[in-house]
Order: C-alpha cells, then structure tokens, then sequence
C-alpha cells in the first residue's frame, strides 16, 4: 500500500493537476508540474513524462533526478506501449514489470519502476515513470486514486498540446502573410480591416497598425474607376453566396502624394464557418505593374511592327505593279532601279525578320555563339568599306593600336553589332565623322563608335537598350523597331562584355563597349 501519510495528501494532488488543467496551458510548465506532484504522490525519488509526438514516435518531455543517458535505456520499451488503451487500465502491466527490472538494476536495486499511462480520448498521449525506493504495491482506492490523477493529468497535457499548436499554427500564418510579396487585407463581415501585412502596408506607404479598424472604402482608394464590380456594390447584390465566390478587381490604388497611384488587381475570397455563414473576406492584392508594362510592349511591338512592314511591303508592291504595266514599256535604268529598290526593301524586311527571330531567341535563353579567333581591326575595316558606300556625307575613320590583340569571340554576332551601331551614327547624325576606336586593357579590349551628330536626350540615355524603345525624335524622324541596340547588348552580355551610351563632351554621341581579352 501507499504509505499511510501520503493518503490524504494524494486528495490534494487531484485538486492540484484540477487547477492546471484551467490555470496553467504552457506544455512545458504543465508537465515539470505534473512530474513533480507524481513524485510526490508516489514518493518517488527520479521522474520520466514521455509524449507520444507522431503515431511510433515518442520523446522525453520532461525528467527529474535522472542521468541524461539513462533515457536511453527506457527509449526501447516506448514503442511497446500501444497507440489505445483501455480508460479503466491505470497501468501498463507487461511495461511496469520491465520497467522495474531496468531501474532495479540501474540502481542496483534500490528503485522500482512504475508507469502510469496518460489516455486521454482513448488514446494513450504519453506515459508517467516514477522510480522510488519502496515497492510498487497498491490497494483498489490507491488505484482509483493513480486513475484519476492519471486521467486529469492527460487531460491537461492534451489541452496544452492543442493550445500549443493552435499557437505554433498562428505564428506559421503570421510569418506567412508578413513574407509574403501581395498585399493580404482580412476583412470582417461588415468589411472593416482586422488584419494587414506589412506588404500592403508598403503598397499604400502606411503602416499596418495604422489601417486596422478601417473601413474597406477608406483603404482602397481607387484613383479610377476599376475594372470589375467593387467589393462594397458586389457585398450589396448579396456577395458571397457561395464558399468558393471569389471576386477580382483590377485598377489604380491611390497612394501619397508624390507617389504615383499602382496597379494592382485584388482577388477577394469569403471564409465561411459549417453553416455558411461569413466569417471574414480576405482580401490579396498584387502590384501588376509588370504585367502593364508587358502589355504596354505588346502594344508597342504591334505598332511598330505593322509599321516597319507595312511600308516595305507597299514599295515592293507598288514597284513591281508597276513593272508588270502591259501599257507601258519601261527603258532599262528605270527597271533597274526598281528592282534596286525592290531588293532594299526585301533585304530590309530579311533584316527585321532575324531581330525578332534573334529576340524571341534571347528570351528562350537559345542564342547561341560559335567562337573563333577575331581580329577586330580587320572586322571594322570591312565595315567601313561597306558603310561607306551608303552616304557622302560621313567620313568613316577607325583607329585601332598596332599591337591590338586577337580576341576568341563570335565574329558574325561582333559584325552585327558594330553594324547596328554604325547604322544608328549614319542614321542620326546628318553628317560630320563617324569614328571607329579601339583601346586596349590589361583584361578586355573597348571599342567605341562616336559621330558628331546632335547626341542622345538626357531622358532617354537609360533606356536606349531597351527592347522596343525609341525616343519621340526618333520615332518622327527615321525608321526602326527599337532592336538594334536591345540585340547588341545582349550580344556583348553573352560575351561577358559590357556596353554603354554617352554624350561627348565636343558634340554627339558615343557607344562603347567591352569584350575580354582572355588568353
């Protein structure tokens, strides 16, 4: 029997672990109070609580007066301890007579063993080990006792489990929404704002304490109207009906001034309880200013385009009309320079059709050099020759070091290049030098090609590169599709150089670039 002083106590114990199950809900604090009135009430010298975490799985909880490396011993008999139990059993019988082995022999049988299951919902959540000095003998009232201590002792241990991981399931979704990029709004059934991440916040230049408890009217404000129904007239014409009635709105937040309103597009989403009722709407908001900008070149890429070949296309058909006249006999010169201007037009067309082909190459990662030993010096003055024929009112120049290297690079992607860059200088500059440079150093090579035409507008000295882009001047006075200067910067990036635009300081522009000079 349980010694005679500790009966009454053993009354106070229950009230105890009756006062924790309502009073304490931190897991870890529960069990070291659990464990201590266990060793109390069975007079116990070393204590063990062991949760059952994943179904086979177990691990020491809490511990008192035991070595560190004698649970290791206790570890093997865990996975005999069945995932069910029987409530009325306060004991584990075949786990107790080895258990009492173990400590018996660890001690040199100064300890017995006793464990005492903890089932609660007819689960067995985890087991008591008490190991004291006297033996394991109890009457039926001192089993009843172990029982209902066992049993509110489980009862207190699973409750802190769930709060436990109510509370580890709320820190994930705090962390969640405060990393994640879109705006996150949780609004309540009368659409006032009971949370917001720091993303929105950022969205809106607010902090997010500051927009709690507002109304959904006064966060969203849309600088015009938006695409879609909004949330207020939709909340109205009875929205949700249904759990999964999602609604999306798209149009221009406004934000402080100086900033500039942003796109976004909002996708509401209602979360409903088991009776349909609407317990909160949440609310992402995504900045598609990206997506603006693709549509943005989209357009552009369709205007220009249908401009580049629309007017090639009516040259070669308006002169070959004309040729095919049966009233009218052509003399030899006029045949000759319309089929001239035929073949410009036609190689003028080639041309485009391989930028776009080279574009649409770059996007799919697919363009692809083939490398061979380049003499530069000899690669511009091919290109003079030819350039040079183009006008009479540009002297062509190149000055390259007599000591200029050979570099191993894509010679015909190089040729493409330098001569999007000399068309550029002969289509922007009316007259005046274009000059061809070369300057060598300790690990690249730089050459520059420079006119003496009216420079680049400080505006648009950003942008040149980009795909599509062409300055306002530029559109009204000469033709292109913005992929020339696109295409040899990415040509000169594959070659692990580098490229850039700038005005001289004497009159007109200059674009250079960089290549390694490797081996």
């Amino acid at each position: 029997m349980l010694l005679p002083d500790l009966r009454i106590r053993q009354r106070d114990y229950l009230l105890e672990i009756a006062r924790a199950l309502t009073e304490e809900l931190d897991l870890d604090k529960l069990l070291n109070r659990i464990l201590r009135i266990s060793l109390e009430m069975l007079a116990g010298q070393a204590g063990l609580i062991a949760l059952r975490e994943t179904p086979g799985g177990w691990r020491a909880a809490a511990a008192d007066g035991l070595a560190s490396n004698f649970i290791r011993y206790v570890q093997p008999l865990l996975k005999q301890i069945p995932e069910k139990d029987d409530p009325e059993t306060s004991e584990l019988p075949a786990i107790n007579r080895i258990l009492q082995d173990i400590a018996s022999l660890a001690s040199f049988g100064l300890l017995t063993g006793v464990g005492l299951p903890l089932v609660a919902r007819q689960q067995v959540i985890g087991v008591i080990f008490v190991f004291r000095s006297y033996p394991d003998m109890f009457s039926n009232n001192d089993r009843t006792l172990l029982r209902s201590f066992a049993n509110q002792a489980a009862i207190a241990v699973s409750n802190a489990q769930l709060i436990k991981q109510v509370t580890e399931e709320k820190q994930r979704t705090n962390a969640l929404l405060d990393s994640v990029a879109d705006g996150i709004l949780i609004l309540s059934p009368q659409l006032e704002v009971q949370r917001c991440n720091p993303s929105f916040g950022r969205m809106v230049q607010k902090k997010p304490e500051e927009l709690i408890g507002k109304k959904h009217e006064e966060v969203i404000l849309w600088a015009t109207q938006p695409e879609g129904m909004s949330l207020e007239k939709a909340t109205e014409s009875g929205y949700p009906l249904t759990p999964g009635a999602t609604l999306y709105v798209e149009g221009d937040l406004k934000r402080t001034d100086p900033n500039p309103p942003l796109p976004v597009g909002i996708t509401y989403s209602p979360l409903m309880d088991e009776d349909g009722n609407l317990n909160n709407i949440i609310a992402s908001v995504r900045d598609i200013s990206h997506f603006r900008a693709a549509d943005e070149v989209k357009s552009t890429f369709i205007s220009i385009i249908s401009h580049e070949l629309k007017t090639p296309v009516a040259l070669i058909k308006g002169y070959v009309s004309t040729l095919r006249r049966e009233d009218a006999h052509w003399d030899r010169q006029i045949v000759d320079d319309s089929l001239q201007v035929i073949e410009e037009e036609a190689d003028r067309l080639t041309s485009l059709i391989e930028d776009l082909l080279d574009a649409s190459r770059l996007q799919s990662g697919a363009l692809a050099l083939k490398r061979t030993e380049v003499y530069l010096p000899d690669l511009v003055k091919q290109l003079i020759e030819r350039f040079g024929k183009q006008t009479t009112n540009h002297q062509l120049t190149a000055y390259f070091p007599s000591d200029f290297p050979v570099i191993v690079a894509d010679e015909s992607r190089l040729r493409q290049v330098i001569s999007n860059l000399l068309a550029n200088a002969l289509k922007y500059a009316p007259h005046g030098e274009i000059q061809i440079t070369g300057e060598i150093r300790p690990d690249q090579v730089i050459i520059s090609v420079s006119d003496e035409g009216p420079g680049i507008d400080q505006a648009d000295l950003p942008h040149v590169f980009d795909r599509f882009y062409r300055s306002t001047e530029a559109v009204k006075k000469t033709k292109g599709a913005g992929l020339g200067l696109y295409l040899a910067r990415a040509i000169i990036e594959a070659h692990r150089g580098r490229i850039w635009v700038e005005n001289r300081n004497s009159g007109g522009a200059q674009i250079s670039f960089s290549l390694p000079r490797g081996e």
